[in-house]
């Protein structure tokens, strides 16, 4: 309320009543045509394919590329990554399958803790992983990671 407002007149003075009835009515009618605007969207015909592990890039960090590990993907037909330290048995095989569109036969997981290392008179660990090592049956094969 304002120094000049002592002055009106009781016609001129608003009342809190009106002030309410102005605002309330105009935030429904907004809130309704926002409503309005999101049901009138186009819709599109076009069919979505979702796939479930579009993002395996996220589960499997890398392949491991050692000897022991190229050994295995040439004679038994295993290959070996380096993956996510969360990712279950069930989410590498899914991955392996949507990036190299492969079968999987089974998957080995092992944690691997890191190695005790040391600078100077300052000591630590290397950053432990997990390792998976995917079977493949006899017919399949994946190219970017054996001989």
């Amino acid at each position: 309320m304002g120094i000049f407002d002592k002055f009106k007149t009781e016609e001129e003075k608003p009342t809190a009543a009106k002030k309410v009835a102005k605002k309330a009515p105009a935030k429904k009618a907004v809130l309704k045509e926002k409503k309005i605007k999101a049901k009138k969207a186009p819709l599109t015909n076009k069919k979505i394919v979702k796939k479930e592990f579009s993002d395996a890039y996220k589960i499997l960090r890398r392949p491991m590329v050692t000897e022991k590990a190229f050994n295995l993907s040439g004679a038994l037909n295993q290959y070996v990554f380096e993956v996510k330290n969360e990712s279950t048995k069930n989410e590498i095989k899914k991955a392996i399958q949507d990036l190299y569109g492969v079968r999987v036969s089974r998957v080995n997981i092992m944690n691997v803790s890191g190695k005790k290392r040391r600078v100077g008179k300052h000591e630590g660990f290397t950053p432990s992983y997990k390792k998976a090592i995917v079977f493949l049956p006899a017919e399949e094969k994946i190219e970017a990671v054996s001989r």
